[in-house]
């Protein structure tokens, strides 16, 4: 989530495959009747081009059946696509930080959205105590890894954090990150002012949890983003140079 009110919000951290009738529908399907799914709004689809949804989804390998975790789901693009393709048989847990919401109830409304959904629940609880109600096959958080860097958290949350979504998942579950590149070397020095962080940062604390980098993408990458400007920057805005990450909690 990228907006004025997050820095506030996170200052108020607290530790406190689809089954048809004769027929299984294949993954790229699936893919292409949840960018149809009439659950998606004009929005969603006119930043579709830009967002890639198709070829992000066959990256982290999300299927029908699935049990997917959408960590801090800004408008609820993802639930949405997420709900399409895990179908009656999955199911998808949406979640916003409880702290988000006390600051501002706005951070609700997507919830609320969401939750009219048949296969999807909302959550709201502490990001000082990550628990989904049940263990999950892809934990996903598109362009919010960085908000847990606006230097409201401390290394010990930090940690906690990730360790909660480890937890999350099942052995050998996906935990895909996107997020908007900041200069190599800068780690989250610029997070709090541009909302971009350097990518070996979040490799470095998401291996230092447990996970085990899998793969990369460059399918979001855009070369002339500077990466030195905010990402709200009229000049930048929806075509930054972004990184996609996938990670994989061990079987053993």
């Amino acid at each position: 989530m990228k907006n004025r009110f997050a820095v506030a919000a996170l200052a108020a951290l607290s530790f406190a495959l689809v089954a048809v009738p004769s027929m299984v529908v294949s993954k790229p399907d699936a893919y292409a009747a949840a960018l149809a799914s009439p659950d998606r709004t004009d929005e969603d689809k006119a930043r579709d081009a830009a967002r890639h949804p198709a070829e992000l989804l066959a990256f982290a390998g999300v299927k029908p059946g699935d049990k997917v975790g959408d960590f801090v789901i800004g408008g609820g693009y993802f639930t949405r696509l997420f709900s399409a393709v895990v179908g009656p048989k999955g199911h998808v847990y949406a979640y916003q930080p409880a702290e988000f919401i006390k600051y501002n109830p706005d951070y609700q409304k997507p919830l609320d959205a969401v939750a009219k959904l048949s296969n999807v629940t909302p959550e709201s609880f502490s990001l000082g105590a990550i628990a989904f109600p049940e263990k999950l096959d892809v934990l996903w958080t598109a362009q919010n890894y960085h908000d847990l860097h606006l230097g409201q958290a401390t290394p010990a949350q930090l940690a906690a954090i990730n360790k909660g979504l480890f937890d999350s998942l099942k052995p050998g579950g996906v935990f895909l990150v996107i997020d908007h590149y900041a200069p190599d070397g800068t780690g989250d020095t610029l997070s709090a002012k541009l909302h971009r962080i350097d990518i070996e940062t979040v490799k470095t604390e998401l291996k230092a949890a447990g996970f085990v980098l899998e793969g990369e993408s460059d399918v979001l990458r855009n070369k002339e983003d500077p990466r030195t400007v905010s990402v709200f920057d009229d000049s930048i805005k929806g075509k930054t140079d972004q990184f996609v990450l996938k990670f994989r909690k061990p079987k053993a």
